[in-house]
C-alpha cells in the first residue's frame, strides 16, 4: 500500500509541525434534515427525507469528529443508519490550508448477501484557500483500497468553489458548486462524474441550502438529477 504509506509519511511531518502551532481546544455539533441525502451524486435514501447529526472537534491542526445519517435500508443491505468516524491535520501554509485525513464508513446492523462487507476505510489529502475576497476554492482527492460491497481500489477527485454575496437583510447568501470524478481502479463501468450547483443563506446559527445534483450515471434513478434542500443548525 504505497498510496497509504505515503499519507503515513505526511502524517509524521506535519504532526511535527504542530508543536510550532497555538494550541486550542473547539467544539461544535450540529443537525440536519435534507430532502434526499446524495453522497457523490447518489442518492443513499431512495430519494426519500434523511436526518442527520455530527459532532466535531479541533485542537490545534489536529481534528476528528462523528457524523451518522439515516439511510434506505435497502440499499445498505439492511442498515437503517450510515455513521462515519474521521480524523486528520489540517497545517497552514501561507494562504493554503492542507487537509490529510481518515475516514471510517460503517453500517451498523448491516447484512449483505454474499458476505461482502459495507463498511470501508478512505484516506483524504486536500487544500483550500481563498484566492480573491469572498471566493474560496479547494481540492480534495480520495483514495481507497477496497470500497463499499469491498469493489475494489479507486480514486475520487473533487473540486470545489464557494463565493459569498452581500448580506440580503437577515441573511448571508453563498453561491457554490462541486465537481467531481470517480476513478475506479478494477472495473471502469464504475467510473463516474458528478456535479452539484446551489444557493446558501445564513442567519446566525442556520444554513438553508438549494442544491442541484447530477451524474452522467445513465439509467439510474438514484443518481438521476435532482433538486435537493436541506437545512442545518450548528452549535455553539
Amino acid at each position: 500500500m504505497k498510496t497509504a504509506g505515503a499519507v503515513g509519511l505526511a502524517f509524521a511531518a506535519l504532526s511535527g509541525a504542530a508543536a510550532a502551532e497555538d494550541r486550542e481546544f473547539t467544539w461544535s455539533v450540529n443537525a440536519a434534515g435534507t430532502s434526499d441525502y446524495i453522497f457523490r451524486g447518489i442518492s443513499q435514501s431512495d430519494e426519500k427525507p434523511a436526518a442527520s447529526a455530527g459532532l466535531d472537534v479541533g485542537y490545534g491542526i489536529l481534528y476528528g469528529g462523528i457524523w451518522a445519517s439515516t439511510v434506505d435500508s435497502d440499499f445498505v443491505g439492511g442498515s437503517p443508519a450510515e455513521v462515519d468516524f474521521y480524523a486528520g491535520i489540517k497545517p497552514v501554509l501561507g494562504p493554503a490550508t492542507f487537509d490529510f485525513g481518515v475516514l471510517y464508513y460503517w453500517y451498523p446492523g448491516d447484512e449483505v448477501a454474499g458476505g461482502n462487507e459495507q463498511d470501508y476505510v478512505e484516506l483524504k489529502a486536500g487544500v483550500s484557500g481563498t484566492l480573491i475576497p469572498n471566493l474560496s476554492t479547494g481540492f480534495n482527492m480520495y483514495w481507497s483500497d477496497d470500497g463499499a460491497l469491498e469493489s475494489g481500489e479507486y480514486f475520487v477527485y473533487e473540486g470545489n468553489a464557494a463565493y459569498t454575496l452581500p448580506a440580503i437583510g437577515i441573511f448571508t447568501p453563498t453561491i457554490g458548486g462541486v465537481l467531481g470524478y470517480q476513478d475506479h481502479q478494477d472495473d471502469n463501468t464504475l467510473d463516474y462524474t458528478y456535479w452539484n450547483a446551489g444557493l446558501t443563506l445564513a442567519v446566525e446559527k442556520f444554513a438553508f441550502d438549494f442544491r442541484y445534483w447530477d451524474t452522467d450515471i445513465d439509467n439510474s434513478g438514484i443518481a438521476d438529477e435532482r433538486f435537493v434542500f436541506t437545512a442545518k443548525v450548528t452549535l455553539p
